[in-house]
């Protein structure tokens, strides 16, 4: 067939694949999907002794809205292949702009965390299939921001809501100043978005078919285990250290620390590994860091604590990173390859809402945080065994395996 009639799908992006109000977007979009989760946890003795909730009741306002990423992530392909992508994403913004103004009504604080949750799903469900699909070239540099901005937004609502608090906030005022910054980015979401067609590539396998792949759902266990650590840390790091004698804004810095690690990690480490074809050997180096991190939480968690917000943060962070990239990376067709990664993250982030009722359980049993962080760290050795399945020569082969026809993954 003549080169001019092939039917080729016309490029999304006709400008360059980096250009500046891309990037922005994707920056100020993601900025916005972690402050509603980190406020809460530098606030929790504050909210408590205000309302009188109970930390298992509080643990809600993160185990709640992470059950709704992940039951919302699953269903954002769906929603974008009916709305379309731009649509999707500045309804999920319109409900985060929603959700953050309801904290002005402490009664509605679990209501509000839902809301937020429901909404985080929708974007997070879209923006890394956009990302394949408008910087195809570039896809670990742009993931890389995309996980960075993600982190750096939870150093923001850790480390600015204490201080909205120091500076004669309450703290349901504090908590709704994270409205604002939800302004820009629909701002930038509606211009950049438009003329975003329904379809750019026919879909290879939608979500009901991919639940029939074992490798789906080795990847949601995986990464949902994984992502339990974060869920752990953004509940319980600053009550943890409130336990032991810190301030609330002083725990909130902490909390601020290993989201800055998050971030610096998740951007540098996938560009370093750039030219690796197996991320195997970078993920490994990640669950060490948070293996390192759970040890001294659980042992020494007053040794160096810097330290050990730092090497949590860092493997956290880029572990993120490594699994996106390596969900993504299962297939060339950027709608089956985002299907995947939207069924990877739902079912993870569901999964990962365990993480803080758990510790929290233990907790009231006056087992303490300690017991907690030994949990989690058992669980970074059990997803260390699991990459062992993340071979990039067998992904064309596990994208087509079925449950029925074998049980590899």
């Amino acid at each position: 067939m003549p080169a001019s009639v092939k039917n080729t799908p016309p490029p999304l992006v006709p400008a360059h694949e980096l250009a500046w109000p891309w990037i922005a977007t994707v920056l100020l979009v993601t900025l916005n999907l972690r402050p509603f989760l980190t406020a809460i946890g530098p606030l929790t003795p504050t909210i408590a002794a205000t309302t009188g909730f109970s930390l298992a009741t509080l643990a809600w306002t993160t185990q709640l809205p992470m059950m709704l990423m992940g039951i919302g992530t699953w269903l954002a392909p769906t929603v974008e292949r009916h709305l379309g992508a731009r649509p999707t994403v500045l309804l999920g913004l319109g409900l985060l702009l929603a959700g953050c103004l309801l904290r002005g009504w402490p009664q509605q604080l679990i209501l509000s965390a839902a809301l937020c949750g429901l909404a985080v799903a929708f974007v997070q469900g879209v923006l890394p299939g956009l990302i394949k699909r408008r910087s195809p070239h570039h896809v670990p540099l742009m993931t890389g921001l995309y996980a960075a901005a993600l982190m750096g937004g939870g150093a923001l609502g850790a480390q600015l809501t204490p201080l909205a608090l120091a500076h004669e906030f309450s703290w349901n005022a504090a908590l709704m100043l994270w409205a604002l910054p939800v302004l820009p980015a629909l701002y930038f979401a509606g211009w950049q978005l438009a003329g975003t067609p329904l379809r750019f590539q026919p879909l290879e396998r939608g979500s009901r078919s991919l639940l029939k792949i074992p490798r789906s759902w080795y990847l949601l266990l995986a990464f949902g285990l994984m992502n339990g650590g974060y869920a752990a840390m953004v509940a319980w790091l600053a009550p943890h250290y409130q336990a032991l004698g810190w301030t609330a804004a002083a725990s909130g810095q902490l909390v601020a620390l290993l989201s800055v690690a998050q971030g610096v990690a998740a951007l540098l480490l996938p560009i370093w590994a750039r030219h690796s074809v197996d991320h195997r050997p970078w993920l490994w180096l990640t669950l060490a860091m948070q293996a390192g991190g759970f040890a001294l939480l659980a042992w020494q968690p007053l040794a160096a604590p810097q330290f050990t917000a730092l090497l949590l943060g860092a493997g956290l962070g880029a572990s993120f990173s490594f699994f996106m990239l390596v969900s993504l990376n299962h297939s060339s067709n950027p709608l089956t390859a985002g299907a995947l990664n939207a069924l990877m993250q739902g079912g993870g982030y569901f999964l990962s809402a365990l993480a803080p009722w758990l510790m929290a359980r233990l907790h009231h049993a006056g087992a303490g945080f300690a017991a907690g962080w030994q949990l989690q760290l058992g669980i970074v050795l059990l997803v260390a065994l699991m990459v062992l399945r993340f071979d990039p020569r067998h992904y064309a082969r596990a994208m087509r395996q079925t449950a029925t026809n074998g049980s590899a993954c």
